[in-house]
């Protein structure tokens, strides 16, 4: 199952006539405000059941440097326990920022019936130091597979890839 992903993902990237969607279409605009959310999330608002919500059961997690997690659930314990213990008081620890104009969207169909969507783009990260002074962190590429299951956008795959510092 995971080479099979792999070889759509470059097989999306690589045929010919296939192409990323425009900005005004309606499916870039809708899983532009997926990312925004699932990234709001996950790093802003802590609020774990909107991320339930939005990853499918048997979601993966890929990470060039944090590995494999391999379902929704484990990938969910440990923001759950971090969210538990945040202090919003305090500043942020860490922020994530979209790169301008690196959001792709190819979309998927099988027999000309739209089922799913690739959203790819860059990102980078800021974290506070020990001083509560925010420092650039890294840059990564992000790559979501998204599906449309009962007229809902759901994430079933996120690589998150090619991480190195900002220069």
């Amino acid at each position: 199952m995971n080479r099979a992903l792999l070889i759509l993902i470059l097989l999306v990237y690589s045929a010919n006539g296939w192409s990323q969607i425009a900005q005004t279409d309606t499916l870039f605009t809708q899983l532009a405000q997926k990312d925004s959310l699932l990234f709001d999330a996950a790093f802003n608002s802590c609020k774990v059941a909107v991320l339930e919500d939005l990853f499918t059961k048997d979601f993966e997690f890929y990470h060039d440097k944090g590995g494999l997690t391999e379902n929704r659930e484990a990938f969910l314990k440990p923001m759950r326990e971090n969210c538990a213990n945040r202090d919003f008081a305090k500043p942020q620890n860490s922020y994530r920022h979209l790169v301008p104009n690196s959001l792709k969207v190819y979309p998927l169909y099988k027999d000309g019936k739209l089922y799913g969507a690739i959203q790819h783009g860059e990102h980078t990260f800021t974290y506070l130091d020990q001083d509560n002074t925010y420092q650039r962190g890294d840059i990564a590429k992000f790559t979501h597979i998204w599906l449309l299951m009962d007229k809902k956008w759901k994430l079933r795959r996120e690589l998150s890839h090619d991480h190195k510092p900002q220069n």
